[in-house]
């Protein structure tokens, strides 16, 4: 049996989720039955000093040997890194990552990927050009739980797939817990519920109306879309989509014309201050519906890292309401955060030499990204011109 392939990271910012990240990638790969590949982190970089990279690496139980680095320069020039982790705000993706990319090194991006769907049709040239691998940190398509959902749409199991509805929100005291100067608010780090929460909810319609469709079918949606501002700073704080994929998946209804294909609705819904589960028990379960002609696949949240989901068969007219439901009811463990599964795809890639996913490909990120686009034109939601900007380098 041959050695695992591993691959060396660099973590760039240590904020929380590249606590959650790191302490993932640590993890014994035993523990998912992974045995082909493994991480070492090699090296960590804070904006503000080094003293705080060397504290997030203690805290973080990283092995000994990690590097801190006080400047993110510092830490793309590291000869022992390959690929880097990009965990700063979305603001500051585009920057950071092309700073890594002209670095020469891999990158995987925090989603959303960036600003807008222009920043990342650049990154990506960019990594073409360098033939280096570039994926957005889309954690949730990784999950057993996803891939086992995207198979039975594929497989029909679903019947022609009409409908999906999805919903990431958070109930918070707005106010209270954000201010004007938290992320999630702040423009100038491109916040509001959109980007953070509701990319979420987008990956949900688009790896089960887009990603399940051979390449050569999949179109972009139209969008549909409303957005209440938050008054204090600008940023969307309740923002719902409509969006209209002209073909999905599963044969079209007998008699239609249009040949085989169908269209199919995708409702994203992210709020900051009503929450998909107000009681933190899941009762209002469940976060996703997958609705098609032969049932529908229910999943409970939160949307970005769900254990349970549920397949319940469709009965004819004449049945309906008699006998016992056929539910089928699937748990599946996370022995983790689940972050570990995309940086495993991130190790198989460079390894096969690859520049790209098949999971979360550019075309699709770019296809979400211009999505987000239209719902920012719509409800009149525009970020800080620098941190939409072309332009690199840019100090923001």
């Amino acid at each position: 049996m041959s050695s695992p392939h591993t691959i060396r990271w660099g973590i760039l910012a240590t904020g929380m989720i590249a606590d959650l990240f790191v302490k993932d990638l640590i993890l014994d790969p035993s523990t998912r039955k992974v045995s082909d590949v493994k991480h070492e982190v090699k090296a960590v970089a804070s904006s503000s000093s080094a003293d705080r990279a060397e504290k997030f690496i203690q805290v973080c139980n990283v092995p000994e040997g990690a590097v801190a680095y006080g400047s993110y320069e510092e830490l793309v020039e590291d000869k022992d890194v390959d690929i880097v982790y990009v965990a700063t705000p979305h603001s500051h993706h585009y920057q950071n990552t092309m700073l890594c990319l002209e670095a020469g090194k891999h990158v995987l991006c925090e989603k959303a990927f960036t600003t807008n769907a222009a920043q990342t049709r650049r990154l990506i040239e960019a990594a073409k050009a360098k033939n280096l691998f570039l994926m957005e940190a889309v954690w949730t398509r990784f999950f057993p739980l996803s891939i086992q959902i995207r198979k039975l749409i594929e497989d029909g199991k679903l019947g022609a797939v009409h409908r999906v509805i999805a919903d990431n929100s958070f109930g918070d005291d707005v106010e209270t817990k954000y201010g004007t100067s938290h992320r999630m608010v702040n423009m100038d780090l491109a916040g509001g519920c959109l980007l953070d929460l509701g990319i979420y909810s987008l990956t949900w319609l688009f790896q089960t109306l887009y990603h399940t469709l051979p390449p050569a079918s999949r179109q972009p949606p139209k969008v549909v879309s409303a957005i209440t501002p938050y008054q204090s700073t600008g940023a969307d704080e309740m923002t719902s989509m409509i969006l209209t994929f002209p073909s999905a998946p599963g044969p079209a209804p007998a008699g239609t014309t249009g040949g085989s294909t169908h269209p199919a609705h995708g409702i994203a819904l992210t709020n900051l201050r009503v929450a998909t589960d107000p009681d933190g028990h899941n009762s209002a379960r469940p976060a996703i519906r997958i609705q098609g002609t032969k049932g529908e696949i229910q999943v409970d949240g939160p949307a970005f890292r769900p254990r349970v989901w549920r397949f319940i068969a469709a009965k004819p007219d004449e049945e309906k309401g008699k006998g016992e439901p056929k539910v089928e009811e699937h748990v599946c463990d996370i022995p983790g955060q689940g972050m570990f599964w995309e940086a495993d795809e991130c190790a198989r890639c460079i390894r096969d030499g690859k520049t790209e996913s098949d999971v979360m490909g550019w075309e699709e990120s770019v296809a979400i990204m211009e999505v987000m686009d239209e719902v920012r034109r719509q409800g009149g939601v525009v970020y800080p011109e620098k941190i939409e900007s072309l332009e690199y380098p840019l100090a923001l």
